[in-house]
């Protein structure tokens, strides 16, 4: 889901010393608990931002089609994790140089999606636009990650007596200086470039399915509710205890997940029924049409979350975010920042939409809705 493009290209020792340490960083239990306050605390901004909008509209409701703010919400949270710094992206005004930072993360989507079908080596061989609108962007990316790594390197020099507070991903591998810090650079700037769309796009459709199942959207609510009274404050506590809402996460993700396949090489042959894979086959496994397979999911077109908290065991299942080693790296930050986006909605707003609209999927670069969805959220405090 969240790809790690150099940690999936590269193999061997070199490979595996890397991501030995970036995992104690990203994916070890011990410390995605530090995760939680920055992502909580855009979450929490972004509540005010629509409870702003629905004041803005005098309707006492708010009707839009989300995926730009979507897309703010998941690189704001992404950024705050990673870098320890916001870009300020839940206000209406935003700063010229976080906007060019913005624009070059979108032009890395659009650009990246041609590369699919062309070879890049080619398009770098002909220089056309798409490649070198490619590299401006990732070049700006970079700067930023350069910035990012610049003012951490000053803050650490200026407040050497606070080294135990966490100030994000960047900040702890710095500290560490296990990794050359181009290896470092490079590894979290992709996090974030795979951490937006994948994610917002997740959110978008959650919602979408909420709104159209009422019924799960009212006993996710309780939940919650239930979730946060027994916590009495203390949100760790409180995420260990909303069971239905992270089996919805994963009920989203197996109707719309963000990757098409999920590719591996076997290491031995394997001999399968009347099948024969040589070792060192690249075998790719279908996502989205095992995930809407009746073989594994009794009516698999029903958007239940509960089926995940009856079956005896969700073992390859849920490939949303890969598997083994070579799991999505940013896999720990997504989940937390869906689960703690959905709290917060699910606690504020009432989530609606147009009834028997039915929305496709298509592909650009990762799977997303063939037309905008749009949704209408409505603030619970002012239902009748």
């Amino acid at each position: 889901m969240l790809a790690c493009f150099s940690l999936v290209v590269r193999k061997g020792e070199s490979w595996r010393s890397d991501r030995l340490v970036l995992n104690k960083e990203v994916l070890s239990l011990k410390v995605i608990d530090c995760f939680v306050p920055p992502l909580n605390e855009v979450g929490e901004d972004f509540v005010k931002r629509v409870r702003l909008q629905i004041e803005k509209s005098g309707r006492g409701r708010w009707t839009a089609d989300l995926t730009n703010e979507l897309f703010r919400f998941a690189l704001e949270s992404v950024c705050n994790v990673l870098y320890g710094s916001r870009l300020g992206l839940m206000q209406d005004f935003i700063d010229s140089e976080a906007q060019k930072f913005i624009d070059a993360v979108t032009l890395m989507f659009h650009t990246t999606s041609p590369m699919l079908y062309i070879p890049p080596s080619m398009l770098c061989r002909i220089n056309s636009k798409t490649w070198r609108d490619h590299v401006h962007a990732w070049d700006v990316i970079f700067r930023h990650a350069d910035k990012c790594i610049q003012n951490i390197y000053r803050q650490l020099r200026l407040d050497r007596e606070n080294t135990k507070a966490y100030t994000g991903i960047l900040a702890s591998l710095l500290v560490q200086d296990k990794l050359p810090i181009d290896d470092i650079k490079s590894n979290v700037t992709e996090m974030m470039a795979g951490g937006v769309d994948t994610t917002s796009i997740t959110l978008q459709w959650a919602m979408f399915e909420l709104a159209r199942t009422p019924v799960v959207q009212e006993q996710l609510r309780a939940e919650i509710f239930a979730a946060r009274q027994a916590a009495q404050g203390d949100m760790l506590k409180m995420l260990k205890a909303i069971r239905l809402l992270k089996a919805a996460i994963k009920e989203t993700l197996r109707l719309h997940p963000v990757a098409v396949t999920l590719q591996r090489y076997t290491t031995q042959e394997i001999i399968l029924q009347d099948y024969f894979i040589p070792a060192k086959t690249l075998v790719q496994v279908g996502i989205y049409a095992m995930g809407r397979d009746p073989k594994f999911f009794t009516k698999p077109e029903l958007f239940d979350p509960a089926r995940w908290l009856k079956m005896d065991s969700t073992y390859f299942r849920g490939l949303g975010f890969g598997f083994g080693p070579r799991q999505c790296l940013g896999r720990r930050i997504a989940e937390l920042e869906m689960q703690l986006f959905l709290i917060h909605m699910l606690e504020n707003f009432k989530i609606e939409t147009k009834r028997g609209v039915d929305v496709g999927t298509q592909f650009d670069l990762i799977l997303i809705p063939d037309k905008p969805i749009y949704l209408t959220l409505r603030a619970l405090d002012s239902q009748p």
